[in-house]
């Protein structure tokens, strides 16, 4: 299993890099929005991937993050969503948005992807509403980092960026969930108040995501 490739962008395609790991190509298919932050042809970069094998074919995916790979690979366990389908949800809520809409049951947040019909987006959010806050929990997963990145023609290697610091948002919502679940509460509803007040407030730290959460979770009347 190849589960992460760094390397540099040899070409550009309209949904996938090939990717040139010393002297050896590889073609990454990667969502829309994971494209879009990808340094042009000749830059360096590192991906985490996920080997589909199918009996025809074998196709590589890549991700900037282990949550975005772990939501790909729970995105592929619902019956009628493949690779390209999963990359499309993730390509148009981001791993954040694609949690938040699990949690909250909102099937027409996932029927926005390019080329995911109504019962496709319903079974997405009934499969996974379960399996979701374990993908949740992880927050601001690491961000795939460049190794050593050998050529095999001489030429000045391209500086070495610096990975992206974890979106603080991401961990308050990880830390905020795990807190809610060690006070007792079910997964599936701690993941559905959590996504609420973020949803709410977008720019809300641990502290006030949890005191939002466990208002909406207090029983009314």
């Amino acid at each position: 299993m190849i589960g992460k490739l760094s390397g540099r962008i040899d070409y550009r395609g309209e949904d996938h890099v090939l990717l040139d790991v010393r002297g050896v190509g590889y073609v990454v298919f990667c969502s829309e929005r994971t494209l879009a932050t990808l340094p042009g042809p000749g830059e360096a970069v590192a991906l985490y991937t996920d080997l589909v094998v199918r009996e025809d074919l074998l196709q590589l995916y890549g991700f900037p993050s282990l949550v975005e790979k772990e939501w790909h690979r729970l995105l592929l366990t619902v019956q009628g969503v493949g690779a390209k389908a999963a990359l499309a949800i993730q390509g148009a809520l981001g791993p954040e948005g694609v949690g938040r809409a699990i949690a909250l049951g909102d099937v027409t947040a996932i029927k926005a992807a390019k080329g995911i019909g109504p019962k496709t987006a319903q079974r997405v959010v009934h499969e996974l509403k379960d399996k979701a806050p374990a993908v949740m929990a992880m927050g601001g997963a690491r961000t795939a980092e460049l190794g050593d990145v050998e050529d095999a023609v001489i030429e000045p290697a391209p500086a070495r960026p610096a990975a992206k610091p974890a979106p603080k948002t991401s961990n308050a919502q990880a830390e905020a969930l795990s807190a809610l679940s060690n006070l007792g509460y079910g997964p599936g509803e701690a993941a559905g108040a959590v996504a609420q007040a973020a949803g709410d407030d977008p720019a809300a730290e641990t502290p006030a995501l949890i005191r939002a959460a466990l208002k909406l979770l207090a029983p009314k009347g």
